[in-house]
């Protein structure tokens, strides 16, 4: 999960709950309850041909660049090294390529050096360049368009290193390739100097450096080690014995460097995982299938734990497809079809028991699902979902010839397997008495509110905000210091569950739970409908200490859980109270931080007094509404969902009860703790 600020704190206290206060946040209407646009001024200019342009060449990519890597924020930055590094992956599946080199620079340059066949020099004879300086300058230039240089590959769009040039300031490229060395420079795309040849060499193989051009990448150039390890490592699980180092040089005195290379594939894939996690594994063995056909691979790779949720990864062409896919909705069909067979075959389920479903038999599953293929069919350029029906087909005969037999030739793993999964089964259905008895008993079904719910005028998603209040003191301040047109409030007492040592029938009828899903009025878990919202923003305010980043925890882990869309749809927010009150005489300053609070002493000649804020419950409901609810003048922090995986699995180690995960995270990540509250 990533936070980001949802607009600027701007200095000053004034009150605008009698004037317009949505228009800072882009919401229609205001506290008179106004909706009128702005009348827009006709454009003088007149609109003939000339008025057309036709943008060439990579121009296109500089112009809109997120059309190509999605965005110009942190998530773009790095997947210009995923381009590049895809590239050396391609040599690595034509069988050319064992070692992969990623450097991170001085200055935040990226290099990436590979011992593959090397980008073809020789001149290309429609353009009459350096084939090598048409891979670079000009899109859907490659040699994966159906030539036999490559069976299968990720790049397939033929963009991915032309895009890469184009959003550099500079990339430098350096070929080893029939005994020479040849280079060549180009500057935001364009070549500023020939291909030439620059030396011997006695192996083959190409480096490529880049630095991210700052004038695209405006909100930062700076690479996260954590993010690109996480990608080059998952490479190596799926290229089993190729070999691929990490390297961040930009602390010569602190290098940091990794290796990865695993014989495994994706079966230590799976392992890494459930070892991450902590689980604990209900059979030892990793089970592990493949099967071709023709130019198409097709391999599975799954053990279950102990755990209740799965983790089910899939790639094609080593490219994560986040989004699934036919080779996924393929594996997860069969998997229900076949665990189902089996248990009729061997009396676990009679003849009048329901089947098990999908998320019965998916319980405490982790899976690698990887296909390659020649002709692969992604949506869009970032490859978030695989198209082609074949591989569903594939897949599906993969897991009837290779996963039904297994399971006859291990009873054990099967028996243990089903009965996790039949439990699973039992607990679904006592959720599901849960749930009607949690309807009947505090109105999930009916429109009546909470108790404490203190509701807003407004009905119009768009436009209204629920406040979820740690304590009934700040609770009350909250309400008296609101706008109650479009600001609700709920306030809480004491912690709630945590999910995610519950199972989903301990959920139902929660106390602390049941109040929340009743306001939200979008229900829960398979019965969550996003429509169904009563407010555009969910901001949960705590205290800022250590129980008010507890209950943070819960609500998000709850969230992310039952309510997984609201976060999906950026509908969460975390609501940023000041920690200091600066003042002197008339003059007063919030203060978010230490740093913030000195430079206001400062600004007062450094005599001022200092009020340490130690909960909400000491601000009086002009200074809450100022400070933490005024769309003018607040801070909040969107709830964003980067890494889907990623934030399941932080959720599974820093919320479940598996102890030794937690602590070896926190003592790797001790050293960046800061405002430490003890």
């Amino acid at each position: 999960m990533a936070n980001e600020r949802e607009n600027v704190r701007k200095e000053g206290t004034g009150n605008e709950r009698d004037g317009n206060p949505l228009n800072t946040e882009n919401s229609a209407g205001g506290a008179q309850g106004h909706d009128e646009s702005p009348e827009v001024a006709p454009v003088n200019t007149p609109y003939d041909e000339s008025q057309i342009q036709v943008l060439e060449g990579l121009e296109a990519v500089r112009k809109r660049p997120g059309m190509y890597i999605g965005s110009t924020g942190p998530k773009g930055l790095h997947h210009l090294v995923y381009e590049i590094v895809d590239n050396s992956i391609d040599e690595a599946l034509a069988g050319y390529c064992t070692h992969i080199d990623v450097d991170i620079l001085p200055g935040d340059v990226i290099s990436v050096r590979d011992n593959g066949r090397g980008i073809p020099v020789g001149m290309n004879e429609k353009l009459g360049i350096p084939t090598v300086t048409v891979v670079l300058t000009v899109l859907h230039a490659g040699g994966k368009f159906g030539g036999s240089g490559y069976k299968v590959s990720g790049g397939l769009h033929g963009v991915g290193s032309s895009v890469v040039n184009a959003l550099s300031e500079w990339l430098e490229v350096e070929i080893s390739r029939d005994g020479k060395v040849y280079a060549q420079r180009f500057e935001r795309g364009n070549p500023v100097n020939d291909l030439t040849v620059t030396g011997a060499s006695d192996h083959d193989g190409t480096l490529i450096r880049f630095k991210a051009d700052d004038e695209i990448f405006t909100e930062t150039t700076e690479y996260e080690f954590d993010v690109l390890q996480k990608r080059l490592r998952e490479q190596a699980f799926l290229n089993a014995g190729l070999t691929i180092n990490l390297s961040d040089l930009r602390d010569p005195e602190n290098p940091v460097r990794e290796e990865y290379c695993y014989q495994g594939g994706i079966s230590s894939f799976v392992e890494f995982m459930n070892k991450a996690r902590g689980h604990a594994v209900l059979h030892p063995n990793v089970i592990h299938i493949a099967t071709t056909d023709g130019d198409s691979i097709a391999e599975v790779a799954m053990q279950y734990n102990d755990s209740y949720n799965e983790n089910i990864v899939s790639f094609a062409n080593n490219i994560h497809t986040v989004d699934g896919g036919t080779h996924e909705t393929a594996f997860k069909t069969a998997i229900t079809r076949i665990f189902n067979d089996y248990a009729r075959k061997h009396g676990m389920l009679k003849d009048n028991d329901a089947s098990l479903k999908g998320d019965d038999v998916r319980e405490g599953l982790t899976a690698v699902i990887s296909v390659k293929l020649k002709d692969a069919q992604f949506e869009g350029q970032t490859k978030a979902k695989l198209g082609n029906t074949s591989m569903g087909t594939l897949v599906n005969t993969l897991m009837n010839e290779k996963l039904a037999p297994y399971l006859e030739e291990n009873p054990q793993v099967a028996r243990g397997v089903l009965e996790k999964s039949i439990n699973a089964a039992r607990v679904r259905e006592a959720a599901q008495r849960a749930r009607e008895l949690a309807r009947k008993k505090s109105g999930l079904a009916s429109t009546r509110m909470p108790e404490k719910l203190a509701d807003c005028i407004w009905n119009d998603c768009d436009r209204t905000e629920l406040y979820i209040v740690e304590g009934d003191s700040a609770g009350g301040s909250a309400i008296q210091g609101r706008d109650r047109n479009f600001q609700a409030i709920l306030p809480l007492w004491g912690k709630m569950l945590n999910v995610e040592k519950a199972r989903l029938d301990k959920v139902y009828g929660n106390e602390k739970l049941v109040p929340i899903v009743i306001a939200l009025g979008c229900g829960i878990g398979d019965d969550f409908d996003i429509s169904k919202l009563r407010y555009g923003k969910v901001i949960i305010m705590a205290d800022a200490d250590v129980d008010g980043s507890h209950i943070r925890t819960l609500l998000l882990t709850f969230f992310f859980r039952y309510m997984r869309p609201l976060v999906d749809e950026g509908h969460v927010y975390i609501a940023q109270p000041p920690l200091f009150k600066v003042s002197k005489g008339k003059q007063v300053r919030y203060a978010f931080s230490d740093s913030e609070r000195d430079k206001f002493i400062a600004e007062f000649g450094g005599n001022a007094d200092v009020q340490r804020y130690k909960g909400l419950g000491e601000m009086d409901p002009e200074q809450l509404w100022e400070t933490t609810m005024d769309p003018a003048f607040r801070t909040m922090l969107k709830v964003e969902l980067d890494d889907a995986a990623a934030a399941d699995e932080a959720f599974t180690i820093l919320m479940g009860d598996k102890v030794e995960p937690r602590r070896e995270f926190i003592e790797k990540n001790a050293k960046y703790v800061m405002n430490l509250d003890i």
